[in-house]
């Protein structure tokens, strides 16, 4: 499963692109983002994403989760969303 990174600064519309691009190949996706900026672009993202995939009769469930990543050698807990289309 490819999981796309976001961060504080992404676009969340370039986010939800790419999130749909890889829905649209797998059914399946996985957003992880550290800090409550990259959590708030990362949900902007997802529903930005459900309102490019509707018109096609699919319909997305997100599940959040925790998950421990480690950054510049710091341990940091993520949310991770895994995406699935309906």
């Amino acid at each position: 499963m490819e999981v796309l990174k976001v961060s504080a600064k992404s676009q969340p519309k370039s986010v939800a692109g790419a999130l749909a691009g890889v829905l649209r190949e797998n059914e399946t996706a996985e957003i992880q983002a550290v800090g409550a900026a990259a959590v708030n672009q990362a949900v902007k993202a997802i529903a930005i994403t459900r309102g490019f995939v509707a018109p096609n009769g699919i319909d997305l469930v997100a599940v959040p989760a925790f998950s421990e990543v480690s950054i510049d050698g710091e341990q940091r807990t993520a949310i991770r969303f895994i995406v699935e289309a309906r």
